[in-house]
């Protein structure tokens, strides 16, 4: 099984560095743009189902990415991004954003969603739709919370002290292959 996964094409929030988890945020025109350039790139990838986080960017983005080709789409809401509670909103400047997508810290916040938890529900939805999809290529379309931990479910979970370097830019593809040892593995 295949997975591609791409990031939700540029907000006004990403423009201006604002962390948006579950504010539900449009694309802006270079957002729009970024859509129409993956949606280019993916034009001869066979694809068999797309599965998209139920906020509006990357609804946006994976219909314009489906339009012509009559693909499935599927809202997953284990696909949201992660929620950034008391941070929502904020410039990423304004808090210690690099100790937030710290998995070896582990902090626990008062609203926002814990990093460890938020990688196993990344991780159970990966199980389920490997059982699930099994022998399907599926395109998810997400955010750039969401790739950490999809990167980390088939590569490992690297040894720094911050993950935020793994996320995807918008509109960036990345490719994973399922391979068997993979299913279930979580560091805690």
């Amino acid at each position: 099984m295949e997975i591609l996964l791409t990031r939700h094409g540029q907000t006004e929030w990403n423009f201006l560095k604002k962390v948006q988890g579950k504010a539900d945020i449009k694309l802006n025109e270079k957002g729009i743009e970024q859509a129409q350039n993956v949606k280019d790139k993916l034009k001869n990838e066979k694809i068999d189902l797309i599965l998209c986080s139920p906020l509006i960017r990357a609804v946006e983005t994976a219909n314009i990415i489906n339009e012509s080709r009559n693909i499935p789409i599927l809202i997953e809401e284990k696909l949201s991004e992660r929620d950034f509670g008391e941070f929502e909103g904020m410039p990423n400047t304004e808090f210690d954003f690099e100790a937030f997508w710290s998995y070896k810290q582990n902090i626990q916040y008062k609203k926002a969603e814990n990093i460890r938890e938020f990688f196993k529900r990344v991780y159970k939805f990966l199980d389920d739709i490997h059982l699930k999809y099994k022998d399907k290529r599926i395109l998810l379309v997400a955010h750039g919370g969401i790739s950490i931990p999809v990167y980390c479910y088939f590569n490992g979970i690297p040894n720094k002290d911050t993950l935020l370097g793994l996320a995807l830019e918008n509109c960036e593809i990345a490719k994973y292959f399922y391979k068997e040892k993979e299913i279930g593995e979580l560091e805690l």
